[in-house]
């Protein structure tokens, strides 16, 4: 076990240096820089090569990534090019919205899709499991933006019930108005519990059809004890293996959602530096999601490894 954390760990800091060198190279070709975007039309040649020489735009891409690099080693984001201040208070700044909509997401997704799977498995066949395949297939269809648009519509514009944005709102107003949370946290989770709830599904199924658990069953346990001794270990197994990709899944949609509902997040502040040309910036927020759905599913496989070995010794 402690040889494959290792593993599984060494290869996600190579795959993320990787990106790095990769999300510099992308950046390096958008078009314009941030001089020429901070001046006008009718801004001199001269001006914007001043300019692009105060903020080193000027030097060498290798010069440039070699200073990033560093910096990134020592924990220094670098500085924006276009308010002068330190990148790790842009994200600072940024990132408590984004925090608190995936944890509260995160936190009821994985109950919900569990007791979903369960009753679908346990039922499987019956009236029950295929009224809610059909309806968890129907929803899982729908874009997140369709779906966040036809929830503003219903619930805010023709009922009145909830907000349809987080304008004049910032993320530490959450704890006082709770309500914001709402219809994204409703958008975010109806897809990913439809995804993993039919996984959860079929390792249920698949767990009640083994050995283990028909002998447990001849044997006289209880159906509670044979769901959460015997059926749950074996049903997680492909759950959470589900959960690797439907937290990355989860990670794009969070940006959609906040996109959709003016949340002042990470989405917010990722497209503002894209539009100012901020590269510093734009390099931080994308190595900084990068890394957290490596982190997602790096903690995934293990969880598997965790599991499966339980589910070989209930065989």
């Amino acid at each position: 076990m402690l040889r494959h954390v290792v593993r599984r760990v060494s290869l996600a800091v190579v795959q993320l240096s990787l990106l790095a060198v990769l999300v510099f190279l992308l950046t390096s070709l958008l078009p314009g820089d941030a001089a020429e975007v901070q001046f006008n039309e009718q801004a001199g040649l001269d001006e914007v090569a001043h300019l692009r020489g105060q903020l080193g735009l000027d030097r060498p891409p290798a010069e440039r990534f070699a200073d990033w690099a560093g910096g990134l080693l020592s924990g220094d984001l670098g500085t924006s090019l276009v308010g002068g201040q330190p990148v790790s208070e842009i994200v600072a700044s940024s990132i408590t919205a984004t925090v608190v909509l995936a944890s509260v997401t995160a936190v009821l997704l994985v109950p919900l899709a569990m007791l979903l799977g369960l009753v679908m498995g346990l039922r499987a066949g019956g009236r029950l499991d295929r009224t809610i395949t059909a309806v968890t297939l129907a929803l899982n269809s729908i874009p997140d933006f369709v779906l966040a648009l036809a929830l503003v519509a219903v619930f805010s514009l023709r009922l009145g019930w909830l907000p349809s944005t987080w304008l004049g709102a910032r993320g530490d107003d959450l704890p006082a108005r709770p309500v914001l949370l709402v219809l994204p946290v409703v958008v975010l989770l109806t897809r990913t519990v439809c995804a993993l709830s039919r996984q959860i599904r079929a390792g249920t199924v698949t767990a009640l059809e083994a050995e283990y658990t028909v002998q447990a069953r001849r044997l006289g346990v209880p159906r509670t004890r044979l769901v959460l001794r015997h059926v749950l270990p074996g049903a997680a197994v492909p759950g959470v293996q589900e959960l690797a990709r439907t937290g990355d899944q989860l990670l794009g949609g969070v940006l959609v959602v906040e996109a959709i509902f003016a949340i002042p997040g990470t989405a917010t502040a990722l497209i503002d530096a894209v539009q100012s040309r901020d590269v510093p910036t734009v390099q931080a927020l994308t190595l900084l999601l990068a890394a957290v759905a490596l982190a997602f599913n790096v903690a995934a496989d293990l969880a598997c490894q965790r599991l499966a070995p339980r589910s070989e010794v209930l065989r």
